[in-house]
């Protein structure tokens, strides 16, 4: 007869083997419980042990669990109460922390040095959520970079356990079974996807892969994003021998920055200069950029982790700085200045990390006394400049600082022959500064006085080389001041139509300066009489942002259009790099050449010739373009804009064969089957538009459209077979359809031994390790496989191309990852002969190639 053992209820029954079991058992958990207590204190002492313990610990509670639920079946078999089970109360499962009717096992807090979540109570099947060990950050060696910054923050505890999912065939990929140390040494020379680029960006809600559970009775794998769980399925080859607890070792293939294509003309100045190496050297996104024309060659500097802003050659002409905004890495993000070496790109200084508001937009090495300072100008709410001993240690010494203006700051530059002089000029202004003995900065304001109409902005600056001072204005004027002055001794009066963006002294002793609106070069003598030679840059290039003299009698020229142009007045100019202008989103690569394509919101479609660096056509499509893709034969381009119109063009002539309209929302992405026969194109709308293709790719039929996305489409794929494609959409879901009906196919785990042409979605069992902890969702923009199936890239939000070994099914995948872009990384595509990775930044404009080595 069952009693209640409740408070009301009757006796329970009892006997000396009853006592006995209860008092050996009792015995055996206070030992286990020690045990426990021991190693917490040794967590406590010992937290870079953490990982090491947590196996052990676990293996503690799992006996310790195992013991009372035998007691708690021989009591029941003896008739004792129901409630003295830990693990039951009132006959039912609680969540993760569960009532006993003796004592609660709880642990203690990790002490204040830990820094981290306290522990939350576990039992044998739970995940530990003992914090884990920091891994040290994989730091590539591609494109001499091996002094740039590297992080491995990690992800936050979330403070709050998820419920255990309802089926206990669920195993954690935290599972405590499994150490970390099985993985050898990889904690000291590899780096975890996991780890974020930056720390507390993502809710604790976020989960990802590291929250991943596998059910090995469906073979499937459960993972969450933002809280929201999504199932995997399994391919049976897998599924056999997965281990969810495993660590993917990063790929043997490595990156190594081959090109960068873009130049930041468009907002930037002073950029562009020639290098005694034979190089010019500028910058697009986060890096600097070492390119000879005459070689073609570039090399590369990588030492910053966002948008480069400005740049200053020292008077020894090997030495530059550059000047960084702010951006995601929590100490190298900070706003700073590099100073490093041209020729071995060693970072020589890194100056101001913590000094800094929001990024450095002017710099300049002090000239007559052989680059000793370095002034530099902060564009914060107040813009301020300050003045720096740089080679007093490694972070340098401020010597002074000071409020600049209140308007907007577009050039500092020390005086060429007066020591400690500075001049500065932006919006309405043009200022006169002077350092004292005491580090005192002091300032005079240009007067304006024999000008009737005062410049809204003096643009540009120039010295002579007698020491006047030369300033170019919005209203197209030259002026000259006096040495030593804040007066005016010349004027000159309308010399562009619209600002006078550049003024280059050359070493003979003549003046250029250079139109921002009109695109025209002008020739002065050294009293500013012209010569009557110039020059007239093409429109499509842009105005002219600024001009550096070259070797001989050439000129460098940069465009507001993003474009460095080399020539010179008597025969003219040639682009030598051309680049994107706003931002960019599709990027195809040729299935037969080593060719690609971007375009973006700039409306402009580009071919670009990987082995020759340049571009094969460049076409104005009059449309933000957001998605591009090639046919199975490279003949045509379909190029996917932001209005719901997608353009059919032929890959060689440029032509436009077609325009056709599916609803008025973005065509985010496109791609045709294997076979050529169809073209789907997935929407923001929701939809995926299915189209027959016939006519040699020209003429398109539509078949229908896939309906059950509840959000916009992001990436899609294609069988082999050409008969079904897989979607991801911006709430997470991985949906299958038919592609010959546009009906979904619901049983997705019927699918799951397909062979898919492309791993373009970013959710997929194969691509379970690319997320990383407390990923939301739209962390990861674009991954795509190689064609030999061997790795996997991916680009993030946060400016960082990643290499996987593919597949990437573990969560806890190890990867390679690089640096170089400043935006979220949009768009990520092997070449057709898998030689080389091509990036696209989004906001940087910038187009990287990456040779796979």
């Amino acid at each position: 007869m069952r009693l209640n053992g409740s408070k009301h209820g009757g006796e329970s029954m009892s006997s000396s083997s009853t006592n006995e079991a209860d008092d050996m058992l009792e015995t055996e958990n206070e030992s286990l419980r020690e045990r426990v207590s021991d190693l917490e204190k040794k967590v406590l002492e010992h937290g870079d042990e953490i990982v090491c313990l947590r196996s052990t610990l676990a293996d503690v509670l799992r006996r310790l669990a195992q013991l009372e639920s035998s007691k708690n079946i021989a009591n029941n078999s003896f008739g004792s109460p129901i409630s003295s089970s830990p693990l039951l109360k009132n006959g039912t499962l609680k969540g993760k922390s569960f009532s006993s009717s003796k004592e609660t096992l709880r642990y203690r807090p990790l002490n204040d040095q830990i820094n981290r979540d306290p522990v939350r109570r576990v039992v044998s099947y739970t995940p530990s959520s003992l914090p884990q060990r920091r891994g040290v950050h994989y730091q590539s060696t591609g494109s001499l970079h091996s002094d740039s910054p590297s992080s491995s923050s990690v992800s936050p505890v979330p403070s709050s356990p998820r419920p255990l999912p309802p089926k206990t065939s669920w195993t954690s990929n935290l599972h405590t079974s499994k150490r970390w140390s099985s993985t050898g040494d990889f904690h000291h020379h590899t780096m975890s996807s996991h780890h974020s680029v930056h720390q507390n960006h993502h809710n604790s809600s976020g989960g990802g892969a590291k929250d991943a559970q596998y059910n090995e009775e469906e073979s499937s794998l459960r993972m969450y994003l933002r809280g929201r769980p999504i199932n995997l399925y399994a391919p049976s080859d897998l599924a056999e021998s997965y281990d969810i607890t495993k660590v993917a070792a990063p790929p043997q293939n490595k990156l190594k920055l081959d090109w960068v294509y873009g130049y930041r003309g468009k907002d930037c100045r002073s950029n562009l200069y020639l290098l005694p190496t034979g190089e010019i050297v500028y910058f697009v996104a986060a890096v600097a950029v070492l390119y000879n024309v005459e070689e073609q060659t570039q090399r590369h500097y990588l030492g910053h982790t966002d948008d480069i802003k400005c740049l200053s050659i020292h008077p020894n002409k090997l030495l530059i700085a550059t000047g960084q905004v702010a951006g995601h890495d929590a100490r190298e993000g900070k706003p700073h200045i590099r100073i490093w070496n041209s020729v071995s790109l060693f970072t020589v200084s890194i100056i101001g990390i913590g000094e800094f508001e929001r990024s450095i937009s002017c710099l300049s090495f002090s000239k007559a006394d052989g680059g000793t300072f370095l002034c530099a100008v902060d564009e914060g709410n107040d813009y301020n400049i300050s003045v720096w001993d740089w080679q007093k240690s490694d972070r340098g010494h401020k010597i002074t600082e000071t409020k600049c203006s209140v308007d907007t700051v577009v050039a500092a530059e020390f005086h060429p022959l007066d020591r400690n002089n500075i001049v500065t000029c932006g919006k309405s202004h043009i200022n006169f500064w002077t350092i004292d003995a005491g580090g005192t900065l002091y300032k005079k304001q240009g007067i304006f006085e024999m000008i009737r109409d005062k410049p809204k902005y003096v643009t540009c600056l120039a010295f002579t080389q007698g020491g006047e001072v030369l300033s170019g204005d919005s209203n197209g004027n030259i002026i000259v001041w006096t040495r030593g002055s804040n007066t005016i001794s010349k004027f000159i009066r309308n010399v562009h139509e619209g600002s006078v963006f550049s003024i280059c002294v050359l070493k003979e002793g003549s003046i250029i300066s250079a139109g921002g609106k009109d695109g025209r070069l002008l020739q002065f003598d050294s009293n500013l009489q012209p010569t009557g030679y110039e020059a007239q840059i093409a429109e499509h290039l842009g105005g002219i942002r600024t001009v550096s003299e070259g070797r001989g009698s050439q000129l460098i020229v940069g465009t507001t259009r993003n474009c460095i142009l080399v020539g010179s007045l008597n025969l003219g100019f040639s682009p030598v790099v051309l680049g994107h202008t706003d931002e960019l989103w599709a990027l195809a690569a040729h299935p037969s050449l080593s060719q690609f394509l971007t375009a973006g919101f700039d409306r402009i479609v580009q071919l670009w010739d990987s082995m020759s660096h340049s571009v094969v056509w460049s076409k104005d499509i009059a449309e933000q373009a957001q998605s591009a893709t090639f046919s199975p034969d490279g003949s045509i381009i379909i190029v996917g804009c932001i209005a719901g119109r997608w353009l059919v063009m032929d890959s060689e002539t440029r032509e436009a064969y077609s325009i056709h309209t599916d609803g008025n929302e973005p065509i985010q992405v496109v791609k045709f089957s294997p076979d050529g026969k169809l073209l789907a194109l997935g929407s923001r709308d929701n939809y995926i538009y299915v189209y027959e293709v016939s006519g040699d790719s020209r003429k398109y039929s539509r078949v229908g459209r896939c309906t059950g996305h509840s959000s916009f489409i992001t990436h899609l794929d294609w069988s082999e077979d050409s008969m079904y494609i897989r979607s991801n959409s911006g709430d997470y879901e991985l949906l299958y359809w038919n592609a010959g009906t546009c009906r979904q196919i619901p049983q997705s785990s019927q699918l799951r031994d397909v062979v898919w042409e492309s791993n373009s979605c970013t959710l997929t069992f194969t691509t379970i390790g690319i997320w990383p902890e407390g990923a939301d969702g739209t962390d990861v923009n674009s991954c795509e496989r190689s064609h030999d199936a061997r790795v996997i890239a991916t680009g993030d939000d946060f400016g960082k191309l990643k290499l996987y070994s593919y597949p990437a099914v573990q969560p806890k995948s190890l990867c390679h990852v690089y640096g170089g872009h400043s935006s979220h990384v949009t768009s990520v595509s092997f070449l057709h002969d898998d030689s080389r990775v091509i990036s696209i930044g989004g906001k940087d404009t910038s187009v990287m190639q990456w040779q796979i080595i």
